[in-house]
This record gives C-alpha cells, structure tokens and sequence, in this order.
C-alpha cells in the first residue's frame, strides 16, 4: 500500500510540473548558468539565463563589439585581424562569481562563431575563465592559421593543461557551433554537434577560481588572444 503510494505522488507531482524528490542513481541536474544571445538594447548584455552575470565591454586602443544580424536576432562582431604593433582589442567580462565554477562537477561551454580563413592567428579565445598559470581554468579557443577550435581544462592543485582539439577547421566564413563537454573524465569537442575529439582527465579534476568569465579575449590589454570573428549564444552550463 505505502509503494503505490509513493508511487501516486510522483506521479501526480510530475502531471502538475512540480519535480519530484532526486532518487539514487538518477543522472545529475545540469543548468543553464550563463547565456548570452546579443540581443538586448544597445550597450546592455545581459544573463538570459536569468543568474545575472552581466557583461561588461573592457576596451583598450580603441577596441569595440557591433552588432550584426544573425538569424532573427543579433551577434557579436570583435575587432578584426591586425598585425600593427598596438591594435584595438576588447572583452566582454562577467562579475566575479562562485556559480561560474564547476569545481570538479560535470560542465558543458559553447558558442555559434563565425570565423573567416584570413582572420585566424596563433590563438584566439572564445570563452574562458580563469588561467593556466596562476589559477584554475575552462577556456574554449580558436587553434593556429588553419582555425581548429579546442577545450581547456585545468585543474586548481596542478598547472598540467588538459587539451582536446577538433578534427576539423572552423574557419571558413560559415556559422559553426562549437561545444565543450566534461563528463567525469571524459572532455569532448563538438563541432556542429558532430563529436570532433575526446580526451581522458584526470579523476576530480577541480575547476574553482574568482576570476570573471571572459568573452572574446582574456582581457582588454596588448596581449590578450583576441577573438576577430562574430559570435552568438555563448553559453555555459553547469552540472547540480
């Protein structure tokens, strides 16, 4: 009697959209912790997940984002390719917060880009927080000339750079979706939602650091592994 019961009352709990209370062995809850679409008002790129990481645009040399259309909304455009000795270079940066770390839970990063065969370079970062040298780390990135996007893993006890690169170019001039995935000790790329690589971690690798998350560079200095493509839907989500 008690078992049927039980059994009424998740049942009943999930027609009216209430969840019903985590069982063993259930796979972990993962949410949406950041989302940016571009398209907000002038000047204002906000969460759209709803947690409140704001953007802000950090500038040096002149360096600015524009917006462009892109499907029924708007995307990103960074600064593009320049080999002067100081050029113009921008990042958008999040607020300080916990809920960007994973720790050593499970985390998947993103981003629609648009990247042209002459506009790629040595490296060129997507998304990132935190960094390889002083701190921990999850970056997604943009690889060499021949433009193979690649994940970043690093954990907060060892400086050790875990790798996984795609197979396959994405600069072309075309829109691609890039996705980064850690599940236990898995790390896999996706192009297009197409698996691209894989790579073993080490078990509880631990990603905690009070740094921002960054978008389109590391930051707005000389330096910076500057993005010179257009981006939408950059996103991370991180498992409960």
């Amino acid at each position: 009697m008690r078992s049927g019961l039980s059994a009424a009352v998740i049942a009943l709990t999930t027609v009216l959209g209430v969840p019903s209370p985590a069982r063993a062995g259930d796979p972990p809850v993962v949410e949406m912790t950041a989302h940016y679409g571009f398209n907000g008002r002038s000047g204002s790129i906000i969460d759209e997940s709803g947690n409140g990481h704001t953007l802000r645009v950090l500038s040096f040399q002149g360096g600015r984002v524009r917006a462009v259309a892109h499907g029924p909304g708007t995307a990103l455009a960074f600064p593009g390719k320049c080999t002067d000795r100081v050029c113009p270079h921008v990042a958008l940066q999040s607020g300080d917060s916990a809920d960007l770390n994973p720790g050593t839970r499970d985390i998947a990063f993103g981003a629609d880009v648009l990247l042209a065969p002459g506009q790629t370079s040595q490296g060129q970062n997507v998304l990132q927080k935190g960094y390889s040298t002083t701190s921990s780390q999850y970056k997604l990135q943009i690889d060499g000339a021949a433009g193979h996007p690649s994940c970043v893993l690093v954990d907060v006890r060892r400086t050790a750079i875990r790798v996984v690169r795609s197979s396959v170019t994405i600069a072309d001039g075309r829109w691609h979706r890039v996705r980064c995935e850690r599940t236990g000790t898995r790390l896999e790329i996706y192009v297009d939602d197409l698996p691209r690589g894989r790579t073993t971690l080490p078990a509880g690798l631990n990603v905690s650091n009070d740094l921002p998350l960054s978008i389109g560079a590391k930051g707005a200095y000389r330096d910076n592994d500057q993005f010179n493509g257009v981006l939408d839907n950059v996103w991370v989500r991180i498992s409960r």
